[in-house]
Protein backbone atom coordinates (compact mmCIF):
# COMPACT_ATOMS: atom_id res chain seq x y z
CA UNK A 1 0.00 0.00 0.00
CA UNK A 2 1.30 3.03 -1.03
CA UNK A 3 1.81 6.36 1.59
CA UNK A 4 -1.30 8.12 -0.46
CA UNK A 5 -3.46 5.34 0.05
CA UNK A 6 -2.29 5.53 3.98
CA UNK A 7 -3.29 8.75 4.64
CA UNK A 8 -6.09 8.84 2.65
CA UNK A 9 -7.64 5.64 4.44
CA UNK A 10 -6.48 7.50 7.74
CA UNK A 11 -8.36 10.59 6.82
CA UNK A 12 -11.57 8.57 5.54
CA UNK A 13 -10.95 6.33 9.20
CA UNK A 14 -10.93 9.95 11.52
CA UNK A 15 -14.19 11.14 9.35
CA UNK A 16 -16.17 7.87 9.82
CA UNK A 17 -15.13 7.80 13.59
CA UNK A 18 -15.66 11.70 14.43
CA UNK A 19 -17.48 13.43 11.50
CA UNK A 20 -16.77 17.09 9.59
CA UNK A 21 -15.97 18.66 12.80
CA UNK A 22 -12.98 16.11 13.91
CA UNK A 23 -11.55 16.83 10.34
CA UNK A 24 -12.18 20.47 10.76
CA UNK A 25 -9.84 20.61 14.34
CA UNK A 26 -7.35 18.23 12.28
CA UNK A 27 -6.36 20.74 9.93
CA UNK A 28 -6.59 23.16 12.62
CA UNK A 29 -4.15 21.35 14.30
CA UNK A 30 -2.12 20.41 11.62
CA UNK A 31 -1.88 24.83 11.01
CA UNK A 32 -1.38 25.37 14.34
CA UNK A 33 2.00 23.33 14.51
CA UNK A 34 3.23 24.76 11.50
CA UNK A 35 2.33 28.34 13.24
CA UNK A 36 3.72 27.35 16.28
CA UNK A 37 7.27 25.48 15.00
CA UNK A 38 7.63 29.20 12.67
CA UNK A 39 7.10 31.08 16.29
CA UNK A 40 9.43 29.01 17.68
CA UNK A 41 12.05 29.39 14.88
CA UNK A 42 11.39 32.72 14.42
CA UNK A 43 12.17 33.91 18.32
CA UNK A 44 14.79 31.90 18.23
CA UNK A 45 16.76 33.37 15.16
CA UNK A 46 15.22 36.85 16.87
CA UNK A 47 16.93 36.32 20.18
CA UNK A 48 14.07 36.81 21.85
CA UNK A 49 15.05 37.01 25.90
CA UNK A 50 18.67 36.73 25.11
CA UNK A 51 19.88 40.22 25.79
CA UNK A 52 22.92 40.01 27.55
CA UNK A 53 25.76 42.17 25.63
CA UNK A 54 22.58 44.83 25.69
CA UNK A 55 22.00 44.73 29.44
CA UNK A 56 26.24 45.11 29.55
CA UNK A 57 26.26 47.66 26.95
CA UNK A 58 23.60 50.19 28.75
CA UNK A 59 24.89 49.32 32.51
CA UNK A 60 28.16 50.29 30.87
CA UNK A 61 26.24 53.83 29.07
CA UNK A 62 24.72 55.04 32.28
CA UNK A 63 28.13 54.68 34.95
CA UNK A 64 29.70 56.78 31.84
CA UNK A 65 31.96 54.28 29.48
CA UNK A 66 30.40 55.26 26.15
CA UNK A 67 33.17 53.31 23.97
CA UNK A 68 32.23 50.28 25.71
CA UNK A 69 29.11 50.58 25.79
CA UNK A 70 29.37 51.47 21.91
CA UNK A 71 31.22 48.64 21.19
CA UNK A 72 28.85 45.97 23.71
CA UNK A 73 25.92 47.49 21.22
CA UNK A 74 27.38 46.35 18.06
CA UNK A 75 28.43 43.02 19.27
CA UNK A 76 24.43 41.95 20.25
CA UNK A 77 22.76 39.64 17.76
CA UNK A 78 19.25 40.08 19.21
CA UNK A 79 16.86 41.98 16.83
CA UNK A 80 17.18 45.09 19.51
CA UNK A 81 20.66 46.03 18.97
CA UNK A 82 19.83 48.04 16.23
CA UNK A 83 17.32 49.64 18.17
CA UNK A 84 19.69 50.65 21.19
CA UNK A 85 22.72 51.35 18.73
CA UNK A 86 20.45 54.11 16.79
CA UNK A 87 19.30 55.70 20.40
CA UNK A 88 22.57 55.67 21.42
CA UNK A 89 23.25 57.09 18.40
CA UNK A 90 20.37 59.81 18.74
CA UNK A 91 21.59 60.45 22.45
CA UNK A 92 25.27 61.15 21.16
CA UNK A 93 23.73 64.04 18.98
CA UNK A 94 22.22 65.64 22.28
CA UNK A 95 18.87 64.28 21.99
CA UNK A 96 17.19 63.08 25.57
CA UNK A 97 14.22 61.16 24.33
CA UNK A 98 13.04 59.77 20.80
CA UNK A 99 10.03 59.06 19.91
CA UNK A 100 11.73 57.19 16.30
CA UNK A 101 13.77 54.94 18.71
CA UNK A 102 10.23 53.92 20.73
CA UNK A 103 8.42 53.46 17.30
CA UNK A 104 11.23 51.38 15.71
CA UNK A 105 11.07 48.85 18.88
CA UNK A 106 7.34 48.75 18.68
CA UNK A 107 7.64 47.96 14.86
CA UNK A 108 10.07 45.03 15.55
CA UNK A 109 7.65 43.80 18.29
CA UNK A 110 5.00 43.86 15.88
CA UNK A 111 6.65 41.49 13.50
CA UNK A 112 7.09 38.69 16.10
CA UNK A 113 3.73 39.28 17.79
CA UNK A 114 2.43 38.06 14.41
CA UNK A 115 0.83 34.55 14.19
CA UNK A 116 -0.30 35.18 17.64
CA UNK A 117 -3.17 36.20 16.95
CA UNK A 118 -4.55 33.14 15.29
CA UNK A 119 -2.95 30.72 17.71
CA UNK A 120 -5.05 32.98 20.13
CA UNK A 121 -8.33 32.29 17.85
CA UNK A 122 -7.43 28.30 17.82
CA UNK A 123 -7.41 28.47 21.68
CA UNK A 124 -10.32 29.97 21.75
CA UNK A 125 -12.68 28.46 18.77
CA UNK A 126 -11.44 24.51 19.10
CA UNK A 127 -13.33 23.63 22.60
CA UNK A 128 -16.36 25.59 20.65
CA UNK A 129 -16.36 23.84 17.58
CA UNK A 130 -15.45 20.32 19.55
CA UNK A 131 -18.85 21.47 21.27
CA UNK A 132 -20.79 21.91 18.34
CA UNK A 133 -19.55 18.33 16.75
CA UNK A 134 -20.92 16.83 20.11
CA UNK A 135 -24.05 18.99 20.46
CA UNK A 136 -24.55 17.51 16.44
CA UNK A 137 -24.10 14.11 17.05
CA UNK A 138 -25.97 13.97 20.27
CA UNK A 139 -28.65 15.24 17.64
CA UNK A 140 -27.90 12.46 15.50
CA UNK A 141 -28.08 9.82 18.46
CA UNK A 142 -31.16 10.27 19.76
CA UNK A 143 -32.48 10.69 16.22
CA UNK A 144 -31.58 7.05 15.93
CA UNK A 145 -33.15 6.38 19.44
CA UNK A 146 -36.83 7.92 18.41
CA UNK A 147 -36.67 6.09 15.04
CA UNK A 148 -35.83 2.66 16.83
CA UNK A 149 -39.26 2.57 18.34
CA UNK A 150 -39.70 0.41 20.45
CA UNK A 151 -36.48 -1.77 19.75
CA UNK A 152 -33.51 0.47 21.10
CA UNK A 153 -30.37 -1.48 21.57
CA UNK A 154 -28.48 0.69 25.29
CA UNK A 155 -25.67 -0.06 23.27
CA UNK A 156 -26.44 1.89 20.13
CA UNK A 157 -27.12 4.97 22.20
CA UNK A 158 -23.97 4.83 23.81
CA UNK A 159 -21.81 3.82 21.05
CA UNK A 160 -24.03 7.40 19.55
CA UNK A 161 -22.59 9.64 22.44
CA UNK A 162 -19.05 8.22 22.70
CA UNK A 163 -18.45 9.22 19.18
CA UNK A 164 -20.11 12.69 19.82
CA UNK A 165 -17.85 13.38 22.92
CA UNK A 166 -15.26 12.45 20.73
CA UNK A 167 -15.42 15.93 19.29
CA UNK A 168 -15.14 17.98 22.46
CA UNK A 169 -12.60 15.79 23.22
CA UNK A 170 -10.74 16.64 20.07
CA UNK A 171 -11.25 20.15 20.84
CA UNK A 172 -9.82 20.17 24.06
CA UNK A 173 -6.95 18.47 22.50
CA UNK A 174 -6.21 21.16 20.18
CA UNK A 175 -7.12 24.39 22.65
CA UNK A 176 -5.02 23.08 25.53
CA UNK A 177 -1.64 22.94 24.21
CA UNK A 178 -2.11 25.77 22.12
CA UNK A 179 -2.86 28.21 24.84
CA UNK A 180 0.21 26.91 27.56
CA UNK A 181 2.27 27.91 24.21
CA UNK A 182 0.95 30.98 23.43
CA UNK A 183 0.75 32.53 26.66
CA UNK A 184 4.84 31.19 26.90
CA UNK A 185 5.42 33.39 23.78
CA UNK A 186 3.18 36.07 24.87
CA UNK A 187 5.25 36.03 28.39
CA UNK A 188 8.21 36.27 26.36
CA UNK A 189 7.33 39.37 24.44
CA UNK A 190 6.07 41.14 27.43
CA UNK A 191 9.12 40.76 29.36
CA UNK A 192 11.68 42.00 26.24
CA UNK A 193 8.92 44.82 25.83
CA UNK A 194 9.41 45.93 28.97
CA UNK A 195 13.57 45.82 29.08
CA UNK A 196 13.29 47.47 25.61
CA UNK A 197 11.66 50.59 27.40
CA UNK A 198 14.17 50.55 30.37
CA UNK A 199 17.24 50.12 28.24
CA UNK A 200 15.96 53.29 25.65
CA UNK A 201 15.01 55.23 29.09
CA UNK A 202 18.08 54.33 30.07
CA UNK A 203 20.20 55.53 27.18
CA UNK A 204 18.37 58.91 27.06
CA UNK A 205 18.80 59.96 30.89
CA UNK A 206 21.97 58.13 31.82
CA UNK A 207 22.65 58.39 35.57
CA UNK A 208 26.16 59.68 34.50
CA UNK A 209 25.60 62.76 32.70
CA UNK A 210 29.01 63.25 31.12
CA UNK A 211 29.19 64.72 27.23
CA UNK A 212 28.92 61.54 25.17
CA UNK A 213 30.43 63.32 21.76
CA UNK A 214 33.64 63.83 24.04
CA UNK A 215 33.38 60.64 25.16
CA UNK A 216 32.71 59.23 21.57
CA UNK A 217 35.15 61.06 19.64
CA UNK A 218 37.52 58.92 19.14
CA UNK A 219 34.74 55.88 18.39
CA UNK A 220 34.79 55.46 14.58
Amino acid sequence: MNPVSIVTNALTGLYDLGGPVVMVLFVVSILTLAVVLYKLWQFRAAGVGRHVHLKAAVEAWDAGDYPRAQSLAEASRGYLGPVVEQAMGQARGGATASDRADAEAEARFSKLEGGLGLLDIVAQLAPLLGLFGTVLGMIDAFRALQSAGNSVDPSQLAGGIWVALLTTAAGLLVAMPTSLLLTWLDARLRRDRVLANRLLRTVFAPVTSRPVEAELRHVG
